[in-house]
């Protein structure tokens, strides 16, 4: 069992940056998959990237070359540094871990605008 928390959120103009930060309750060292989802308004969850143990990673279409994400496992904590925001990139973002099931974490707002 884990609790994700994420933070880093926030306003942001089209082109700027934003680092969400999620912090699980336990070590992160064995948790094979963790990442990132997001849900915009009136549309579904998405996946926006997910990575391995191993530090392999995968990204949506929408968002390769401008997110990335990482985890540092001495700080139990997964982060996503996201590069050149679009509007289209605002949504609540929610921290993902896979173990024997899926946990998510509250969520945390990213608008993109002018």
């Amino acid at each position: 069992q884990v609790q994700l928390v994420e933070s880093g959120g926030g306003l942001v103009q089209p082109g700027g940056s934003l680092r969400l930060s999620c912090a699980a309750s336990r070590s992160i060292f064995s948790i094979n998959i963790m990442g990132w989802y997001r849900q915009a308004p009136g549309k579904q969850r998405e996946m926006v990237t997910l990575i391995t143990s191993g530090g392999s990673t995968n990204y949506a279409d929408s968002v390769k070359g401008r997110f990335a994400v990482s985890r540092d496992n001495a700080v139990n904590t997964v982060y996503l540094q996201m590069n050149s925001l679009k509007p289209e990139d605002t949504a609540v973002y929610y921290c993902h871990a896979r173990i024997a099931r899926v946990y998510w974490g509250q969520g945390t707002q990213v608008t993109v605008s002018s």
